[in-house]
């Protein structure tokens, strides 16, 4: 498991282009026949992913958390990316997920475990933990179950559907959110105007991009913003006193993630535009 630690916003002015792709882009996810883990000191949110090949993966605590198993005091959240169709077992009981489908797990599970149901397709299951205090059910909401939210128009490139699966008026957990926003065809621009929230960190994971594509993702404090190019399937993490923001080459995907002290997802401080430099 590899460790992210935490960034003082001062420190960032200092920062060359390859320091700030080393602090805040996780760039190799996803292996196949691998389970990848990234833990940030920001809300020590743990972002990873699974491609099952051959055999089952197994998520586990490692020796960084110092705990018996992975979940003894973390809740977790899964999405599939991929075409192939992923098996996530959770203490004996098997949920199938299709793409775009999401599970949460919570807190207390201790045997965890991911397969790809063609292994001539495997799935793509992108993961994402947060501490947790209290047990909610393990539950599994798939796409065509969730509500989408239908935003942003074509006149300003940002036209877009957002499906919110863990917050508190879909799947319940303690502290962590993740949901998705689906770019329409020829829209590339999300969350402009940018917006913070100190009271919780981010991750953005972009997908459904093919090779040639690339995101430009803006972060940084208003008046001293930096950005990231970044490539299909690749992370950024983006700390409480950052924006996050990104226009692509072409439409893309993303899965958004927040923990963090608040867990209300309209807890944001909005940017106008002429703050931005």
């Amino acid at each position: 498991m590899e460790i992210r630690y935490a960034t003082n916003p001062a420190d960032i002015k200092q920062y060359d282009t390859e320091r700030i792709r080393q602090e805040f882009l996780v760039e190799n996810l996803f292996v196949e026949g691998e389970l990848n883990l990234v833990y940030s000191h920001y809300d020590r949110l743990i972002t990873g992913g699974a491609i099952p090949v051959g055999k089952p993966l197994f998520l586990k605590a490692g020796d960084l958390l110092k705990t018996e198993y992975f979940l003894e005091r973390r809740e977790v959240g899964i999405i599939n990316i991929s075409e192939g169709t992923g098996k996530v077992t959770v203490d004996g009981e098997t949920y199938e997920l299709n793409k775009r489908d999401c599970l949460y797990i919570g807190l207390g599970h201790q045997d965890v475990s991911f397969e790809s149901t063609d292994q001539k397709k495997p799935a793509r299951l992108y993961i994402v933990s947060a501490t947790a205090h209290k047990q909610y059910p393990t539950q599994k909401l798939a796409i065509e179950e969730a509500t989408p939210n239908h935003l942003g128009s074509d006149s300003k490139s940002n036209k877009r559907t957002i499906y919110q699966y863990i917050h508190a008026g879909g799947i319940k957990s303690c502290q962590l959110m993740m949901g998705m926003t689906l770019l329409a065809p020829n829209n590339m621009w999300n969350t402009m105007p940018p917006h913070l929230h100190d009271r919780r960190m981010e991750a953005y994971l972009y997908f459904d991009m093919d090779e040639n594509s690339r995101v430009i993702h803006f972060m940084g404090r208003p008046d001293e913003t930096r950005h990231i190019v970044m490539k299909n399937e690749q992370v950024v993490l983006s700390p409480p006193w950052s924006i996050h923001s990104g226009v692509g080459t072409n439409n893309y995907t993303f899965i958004w993630a927040m923990a963090g002290e608040n867990y209300t997802f309209t807890d944001m401080d909005g940017v106008q535009m002429d703050e931005l430099r």
